[in-house]
Order: C-alpha cells, then sequence, then structure tokens
C-alpha cells in the first residue's frame, strides 16, 4: 500500500510533516554526537532506552528535573537569534539536579510551535545538542508539537534532565552547620529569570528595542546581555565531588525567587544565611534594569540572581579549597555569606 499523500489538506491546516523530518535529518548527525554507551536504541523510537552501569553505581538514585525557558524566548524572537537557546534550557536543567549531587546522564526536549521554520528549529536544536555534549549528557529523545492556533507565531521550549547519584553521596544540606561558609559562584546575567520583569522595564518603560546600546552595558547591546546563556556549573561541580578536601554539604541554583526563596530550600530548620551583596561584581544588565525600574534591593534580590548564580556550602576552614576548585574549572568565585543560627531565614546586606 503507497503512504505517498495525495493531498495536502493537513498542511494547508497548518501542519508539515515533510519540513519537520527535513529539518530534524539537519540535527540528527549533532544529536547523535550526545551518545552515550548506555544507550540501548537510536534516537527516534517511541522510548528512549538507557541501561543504569552497576559496575558504577552499587546504590544508585535516580534524579529528574523539568524547566523551561520562560520568555526569554521572547527575546531570542525580537532578535531572531536562537542559537544559545538550546544552551539556557539544558544548562538550566543540568544545575537544578547537579545541585544533589547527581551526574546528568540524559536529557529530552519539547519544543511547541504555531509554525515550524528554519533556522529556529535547528539552531535550537543543535544547541541543546552541543551543550548535551559538553556535560557528557546524552540526548535521548524529544518531541516537536506543531499547533497552529495554539501558539500563533510563538514557540516554547520545554527541557527533562535525568542523573544519577550514588545514595549514600546524596547532597542535601541536612549537613550544614552555623559557622559554614557560603560560596558564591558568579553568573553571566538573569540565566532564565526574571524575563518578565526586565521586559516591562526595559522594553516598555524605557522603550529600549533589543539593540539599544545603553551605556551603562559598556557597548553591549539589550538583546545581546539578555541571551548571554545559563551557565552551567557542573564542571565546578564534579571537581568538588570528586576531592577528598571538600566536604560539599549542601548546593541552591538561584533561579527564580533569587536568594531569598531558593538558598531556604537546603537549610537545616535551625540556621539562616547572611549574605554580604557585594561579594560578587553585579552584571550591568541587573543595575540598569533595578535603575531604570526602580526596584527595591529586596525584590532585586528575590526576582533576580543578582550576580550569584549557585551557592555552595562548606565548613569554613575549606572555603579556600572551594574557591580553588571554582577557579580552576574556570569560575568566578568568592565567600559570599556565612551560616548563622536561626530558623531557615535569608538576609542579603
Amino acid at each position: 500500500m503507497s503512504t505517498e499523500v495525495k493531498s495536502d489538506l493537513y498542511k494547508d491546516a497548518g501542519v508539515d510533516i515533510d519540513l519537520a523530518q527535513n529539518l530534524l535529518k539537519r540535527v540528527k548527525e549533532k544529536i547523535s554526537d550526545t551518545r552515550r554507551p548506555e544507550m540501548l536504541a537510536p534516537i527516534g523510537g517511541f522510548g528512549g532506552m538507557f541501561r543504569i552501569d552497576l559496575k558504577k553505581y552499587k546504590n544508585p538514585v535516580l534524579v529528574s528535573s523539568i524547566d523551561g525557558v520562560g520568555t526569554k524566548l521572547m527575546v531570542a524572537m525580537m532578535m531572531e537569534k536562537y542559537d544559545t537557546i538550546g544552551y539556557d534550557i539544558v544548562n538550566h536543567c543540568i544545575n537544578d539536579i547537579a545541585v544533589q549531587g547527581a551526574e546528568p546522564v540524559f536529557f529530552m526536549d519539547y519544543i511547541g510551535i504555531g509554525k515550524l521554520r528554519s533556522p529556529l528549529y535547528e539552531q535550537v536544536l543543535e544547541g541543546i545538542a552541543d551543550a548535551c555534549k559538553t556535560a557528557n549528557c546524552a540526548v535521548l529523545g524529544g518531541e516537536t508539537a506543531e499547533m497552529p492556533g495554539m501558539y500563533g507565531n510563538d514557540f516554547d521550549l520545554v527541557g527533562v534532565i535525568s542523573g544519577l547519584v550514588e545514595e549514600d553521596r546524596l547532597i542535601t544540606g541536612e549537613k550544614i552547620k552555623a559557622g559554614y561558609a557560603a560560596i558564591g559562584l558568579a553568573s553571566n546575567g538573569l540565566h532564565t529569570n526574571g524575563y518578565s520583569l526586565a521586559r516591562k522595564v526595559l522594553f516598555k518603560q524605557c522603550g529600549y528595542t533589543v539593540h539599544s546600546t545603553p551605556e551603562e552595558l559598556r557597548g553591549e547591546s539589550i538583546g545581546e546581555a539578555l541571551l548571554k546563556p545559563h551557565t552551567c556549573y557542573w564542571p565546578a561541580i564534579s571537581r568538588a565531588l570528586a576531592s577528598e578536601k571538600l566536604d560539599l554539604d549542601g548546593m541552591a541554583h538561584i533561579t527564580g525567587g533569587g536568594l531569598y526563596d531558593n538558598v531556604p530550600r537546603v537549610l537545616p530548620e535551625d540556621v539562616d544565611v547572611v549574605f554580604d551583596k557585594n561579594a560578587l561584581p553585579v552584571p550591568p544588565i541587573f543595575k540598569l534594569i533595578v535603575a531604570k525600574g526602580g526596584i527595591g534591593p529586596v525584590e532585586a534580590y528575590r526576582v533576580f540572581n543578582m550576580g550569584i548564580g549557585m551557592v555552595w556550602f562548606v565548613p569554613a576552614e575549606q572555603a579556600k579549597t572551594a574557591l580553588k576548585i571554582c577557579s580552576e574549572a574556570g569560575f568566578k568565585a568568592a565567600v559570599c555569606g556565612k551560616v548563622v543560627s536561626g530558623k531557615r531565614q535569608v538576609t542579603v546586606l
């Protein structure tokens, strides 16, 4: 029986199956480059299969997370630049499970779009593949849903990641005590949070475009500053986990909610953390948004990461070791706070 389509009714309704297949072929080689030996089937099956290496893990715990890029996608569409969006979703997801000590092992993506188009599709998937390859994380599969009438000209991007960690090496934060040091790892900008407020201030209130270059950004355009990809902290975390000289007893990924909401998620009930907001430089894009929007300090540090993309908690006497590990992995870091007795509260001074 022939499968040749005799009409274009589905295409006329807004869904082009052939285009989707042709665009996917262009990026399959890059996606295949992320393959790990634990994968049991080629990409394209109904379900991705991944064998857990029981020679490496004795009591493995699977750690999974799901997230999206949010309205940063709107900035990408304004710039017509999509090559960093894949990095955003992968790196955000990796950080979310890495703070529990999990090695990222496979990733899956979902793209929902009103009208499939090139080069958006290839650039997004190539970014996902490149980010996964850098982290030795397999792209196990994905889904693209072309839905005219649902998204219009917009699209959404979601990622699901799974990682593995030995049960006795899970990092929960329960060992954090008063006297511990908080190590801040620098961010390069907004990462993937706070874009609704940033867009309101910069584009609606100030009238900037993505091509505007206010002097506060030192030659960088608004769009370039906003599209800097989410930093992946796994290279530093993996070194720290392998070190016999460091007790990394807690980590917090600073996403939506900032220091105020994310840090308490890993704190025991009997401690607080006092942060020094001057410990790491605040990227110029934050200073611009805060000044132009008249945003108070508490709201700023709750909506945005304000230059601190991740926080580690280590015994105070091991702070220098933690900073050295971060530096050797290529990250700027500083002691940005201290743990004190309290009730799981955060203060930023």
